[in-house]
């Protein structure tokens, strides 16, 4: 936390309050102290201050009442509060974040964990990390160890949120098995482009589904009479798979999705349909004046083809305009895209073009085909550079590996919007 911020601590216990005092100004913070509780909304609303630390478990006023009173007054409601506290129990960090807590920290706490938590909260981070970025199939050998081998799998943290997933090709392996090495309950909103197999083929090894307590909903495309919740079971039935949704432990809920918008406690998704075979869908998330774009599978047909059409590339411009981060279909080399015209993905020179179209700040190239080693994929990267100084965009552009991460940061302010009760997707 390199800008210094101004914090009320809220705490009875003499000890707590003067040990996180002593860490943020130490860390080049200001910091009032309130042992008194009954005080502490008289002392927010003269103060003013950036961020309210406050314990939970206090006589009188609790710290849950201090929350639910800054929300509930409006030129107090944009301030971060943090509940610090010694209850572990799942159910008071879900109520604490039900009614509006920017974080929920439980003690013991150690300096640098405290201080990376606070940092997280006031930088309001938007992180996205990838644990697949091939497309079709995954690929295995030598010549995958720097972009690694797993499927489309792509995760998005928000401060408070539930995990946003994207896809699940077999980098959600991956993810699962560092979910369960955090040994935490795991709250997730899953959005699948489409069900061919290689976005859903990986979900019967996704370990946090077997876990009672966890809490998932599938978003997706419904696929004429079939809906989410029949595309994800057909797969695991029977002669296809061994294990059956039945053996999930996890409460999961599905919800089909078509173009449309949904507003989910801070963040809105929208969605539109993607030029691929089947219903395919690329969404858009926006959270605090920032926004990711997941567009995968897609296929922009160069200009001079009978299935150019023009109307569609302008509403996808449109639909991504602005975007701080385009993760995109990008499988083909132009060479390559040549001879694989109509089977649905995108060459360099298009996607660069849309990028630069739109104004996005970052392009990503991803659902690499399976026959591409990392040379291969380190040569199309130099064409989508070279294609993007001959535009002469502004338009950052790369290639993330598998375990790449991006941190997208907006420091807080008062005009930050204030956190809502969440609903349920």
């Amino acid at each position: 936390m390199a800008t210094p911020y101004r914090f009320v601590v809220i705490d009875d216990d003499a000890r707590e309050i003067e040990w996180i005092t002593r860490v943020l100004r130490e860390a080049g913070h200001e910091v009032t102290p309130c042992g008194d509780s009954p005080s502490a909304l008289g002392l927010v609303r003269e103060i003013r201050p950036d961020c309210v630390i406050t314990d939970l478990m206090m006589p009188e006023i609790d710290g849950l009442e201090i929350l639910v009173r800054i929300r509930q007054q409006p030129e107090l409601a944009t301030i971060p509060v943090v509940i610090v506290s010694g209850k572990i129990y799942d159910f008071d960090e879900s109520r604490a974040r039900s009614l509006g807590a920017a974080g929920y920290l439980k003690k013991p706490l150690d300096a640098e964990r405290f201080l990376a938590a606070i940092s997280a909260v006031m930088l309001d981070q938007v992180v996205v990390r990838y644990w697949g970025v091939r497309g079709t199939l995954p690929a295995s050998g030598k010549g995958t160890l720097r972009y690694g081998g797993d499927t489309s799998c792509v995760t998005v943290e928000l401060p408070g949120e539930a995990l946003v997933i994207f896809d699940a090709g077999t980098g959600i392996r991956v993810l699962g098995e560092h979910l369960m090495r955090l040994g935490k309950r795991v709250s997730a909103r899953l959005f699948i482009s489409h069900p061919h197999w290689d976005h859903i083929n990986a979900l019967p090894f996704f370990a946090p589904l077997y876990v009672p307590g966890n809490d998932f909903t599938m978003l997706g495309p419904a696929q004429a009479t079939l809906g989410m919740a029949d595309l994800v079971s057909a797969q695991m039935e029977g002669v296809y798979f061994p294990i059956t949704v039945r053996e999930w432990g996890a409460n999961v809920r599905y919800r089909d999705m078509r173009e449309e918008t949904i507003d989910l406690d801070e963040i809105v998704v929208r969605a539109r349909l993607l030029s691929h075979p089947g219903y395919c869908l690329g969404y858009r998330l926006e959270y605090h004046g920032r926004s990711v774009c997941y567009i995968t599978d897609n296929e922009l047909f160069l200009p001079d083809h009978p299935a150019y059409n023009a109307f569609y590339v302008e509403q996808l411009t449109r639909f991504i305009r602005g975007a701080d981060l385009l993760i995109t279909d990008t499988t083909y080399t132009d060479e390559a895209y040549a001879s694989k015209v109509g089977w649905g993905h995108s060459c360099v020179s298009q996607v660069v073009e849309l990028a630069h179209s739109a104004g996005v700040a970052r392009l990503h190239l991803f659902h690499h085909d399976p026959s591409e080693d990392d040379d291969a994929i380190d040569r199309k990267l130099e064409q989508a550079r070279e294609k993007g100084r001959a535009l002469g965009t502004k338009t950052e552009i790369s290639a993330p590996a598998q375990g790449t991460v991006l941190r997208l940061e907006r420091p807080r302010t008062q005009a930050s919007p204030p956190r809502t009760q969440r609903e349920t997707a």
